[in-house]
């Protein structure tokens, strides 16, 4: 990975988010505390703390792509997709708790996970080239959160904040990529027993593939490649919804599977 040169800026930022984590108290929108904060900032500041968290040992596993469903797009009021990290803390097992430390103010979205057998890396990189280096494809809760107060959030601060990354879990069976068509996979979201959002996969930048395509590309522009054996989480299908304790999400994916996850 380059190595950022961070400006005052983005070492306030980036110290401001990471303290957030701390305190469990969520901070005032960073695009509000500067104007004129710029995209190209908002992912230094991001990189600059995933570089403070594996420092501090902590390692990434994979990566997501945010924002690639129109019904996110539309929910947070950005107009792009963008990029987060994933780190092994974050990992919770299929059908575990989330307990109240872990979160401040988390959203649930249903999504496929792809894992890779091979590098990924941009410029150039297609569609197909994503569903070659693929080594198998799964069910996934992500489980969303922000250190913005009341997810106040433009794009500059989500992409700040690590994409609004917070936890994630991954179920079903691995189900080889050939074996299904990615854009006609169905979603049925639950909450607590009930029916509360569905998706397809074409909701997704038109195929998941897609958005894996798009996030090595972009990834290119920072000097970073998507590794073998990384997870990576390819987009909501549908838009998220708010969790609270006591309640039970259900995942289930045409062909795939189910992914289950309680908030204690």
């Amino acid at each position: 990975m380059n190595k950022v040169t961070a400006s005052n800026k983005i070492i306030e930022f980036s110290n401001l988010l990471y303290e957030v984590e701390q305190v469990r108290v969520p901070s005032p929108p960073l695009t509000e505390l500067d104007k004129e904060l710029t995209i190209t900032d908002a992912y230094h500041i991001q990189l600059t703390n995933i570089e403070k968290k594996k420092e501090a040992g902590q390692k990434v596993i994979g990566k997501k792509i945010g924002l690639t469903s129109l019904a996110m797009q539309k929910l947070l009021n950005v107009d792009q997709p963008d990029y987060g990290h994933l780190l092994d803390r974050m990992v919770i097992e299929n059908q575990g708790v989330v307990t109240k430390e872990k979160v401040l103010q988390p959203k649930v979205e249903g999504e496929i996970a792809f894992v890779l057998k091979d590098d990924l890396k941009g410029p150039n990189v297609t569609a197909m080239d994503v569903l070659m280096a693929t080594d198998y494809i799964l069910p996934a809760i992500e489980i969303v959160d922000s250190r913005i107060k009341d997810w106040k959030i433009k794009l500059a601060d989500t992409i700040a904040d690590n994409a609004s990354s917070g936890l994630y879990v991954l179920g079903g069976k691995p189900t080889p990529v050939d074996s299904v068509d990615l854009a006609q996979i169905g979603m049925v979201l639950e909450k607590n027993g009930e029916i509360v959002n569905t998706g397809v996969g074409a909701a997704a930048l038109g195929n998941p593939a897609n958005c894996v395509a798009w996030l090595a590309n972009k990834l290119y522009e920072f000097g970073i490649t998507l590794k073998k054996g990384e997870v990576i989480l390819s987009g909501a299908l549908s838009a998220a919804v708010d969790a609270k304790s006591g309640d039970y999400f259900t995942i289930r994916l045409a062909h795939l599977g189910s992914v289950s996850v309680r908030f204690e």
